[in-house]
């Protein structure tokens, strides 16, 4: 079941009569800007992800340090230490 040319003709004779000409045309210039700014962001995070940082100083910046033991404090704001 493919979708041949006279198809895709009324296709797109109902969509020019429900949106008209001109929205249309606005439409596939803001499609055409949003993915423009996609592949740049794209771009833009790639060249952040493969920035000039040494392999032994990335893995150690992923490494956590533990948290400090914080006092528990009882209901009257007085730590129970």
């Amino acid at each position: 079941m493919d979708i041949g040319v006279p198809e895709l003709l009324i296709i797109a004779v109902l969509v020019i009569l429900l949106f008209g000409v001109g929205r249309i045309g606005k439409v596939g210039g803001e499609l055409g800007r949003g993915i423009r700014e996609f592949r740049s962001a794209l771009r833009e995070g790639e060249s952040e992800s493969t920035s000039s940082v040494p392999a032994s100083d990335a893995a150690a910046a992923s490494v956590k340090a533990p948290m400090a033991a914080v006092p528990a404090q009882s209901e009257g704001g007085e730590s129970k230490t």
